[in-house]
């Protein structure tokens, strides 16, 4: 479903240079034999099932790859995609009457932690694609430059602060589109999806609430309303509802940093993206 032209083969890492040089280590050999098993044993798999997941295999297992910084090929338009799904996504949380009775500093705490999981489930729903390319090498050096010069002025101060910030890597996206091809090979309907985000986004487990009982209650209520709308859409399907559960807990793994600096940061430059989040979430007619 995504592109793979940002995918490179080509690598020039110390560790992958070894490797290339020394082919015949145990390690190799072992490694060699168990792929060659692998293969032979799998021969019969669908070759379109696996097509679908080509993208997510890294082309070798190493560091220099994983690490690539990386930034949307198309920002002005893809931007403006994330930018309206996580608008939905706050109007979501709004929408439910047993969120807004939560005490303030519970609705925070939740926000904080469940906006990722949720925004995700919102790319997914809007089955929005995005490609990626390498930053830009004028960019890198701007950002190693800024790091080693002490800050001058305010807008020097500023300059530095976005130099520090870690740039989306590969490795990430790669993790983040995993977890759509996930969730699209399930093929989810708009109830599944609701309740879906409502037993991730009523977690106990976030440190600090106050709730904690009445929250817990509410994640054990959204969960059984899922279940029971995955029992009626696919009476057939026994391990759907553990499926679904499944792939969404991967997306807790997708860090706030690559979402926020991958999405929004062009829009927002240097402005805390999770105080424009609460903003938004106690703002009565603009975003409701």
């Amino acid at each position: 479903m995504f592109p793979l032209e940002e995918m490179k083969t080509t690598c020039h890492c110390s560790g992958y240079t070894e490797q290339q040089h020394q082919p015949h280590t145990i390690l190799y050999n072992i490694l060699s034999r168990a792929d060659s098993n692998y293969n032979n044993n799998n021969s019969m798999i669908n070759n379109n099932h696996v097509n679908q997941y080509d993208y997510m295999i890294m082309p070798h297992n190493c560091h220099c790859e994983r690490r690539r910084a990386v930034c949307l090929k198309n920002p002005e338009g893809t931007c403006q995609v994330a930018s309206d799904v996580l608008v939905k996504t706050i109007r979501f949380m709004k929408s439910l009457p047993s969120f807004r009775q939560l005490p303030v500093e519970d609705q925070l705490s939740l926000l904080r932690d469940c906006w990722v999981p949720l925004f995700s489930l919102g790319l997914a729903q809007e089955q929005t694609v995005f490609e990626v390319m390498d930053v830009p090498q004028a960019s890198m050096l701007r950002r190693i430059l800024l790091n080693s010069q002490g800050p001058q002025s305010e807008e020097e101060q500023e300059e530095e602060d976005e130099g520090k910030r870690s740039l989306p890597t590969l490795a990430g996206i790669h993790k983040l589109r995993s977890c759509l091809n996930r969730l699209w090979t399930l093929n989810l309907s708009p109830k599944e999806y609701a309740y879906l985000k409502g037993a991730m986004l009523f977690n106990p487990d976030v440190p600090g609430l106050s709730t904690t009982v009445f929250i817990d209650s509410l994640q054990q209520e959204a969960q059984r309303a899922l279940q029971e709308v995955v029992l009626t859409l696919h009476p057939g399907d026994s391990g759907r509802f553990s499926r679904i559960l499944l792939s969404t807990s991967a997306l807790q793994a997708v860090s706030q940093s690559l979402i926020t600096e991958l999405f929004f940061r062009p829009v927002i430059g240097q402005a805390n993206l999770f105080d424009l989040l609460s903003e938004m979430l106690f703002m009565r007619q603009e975003y409701s």
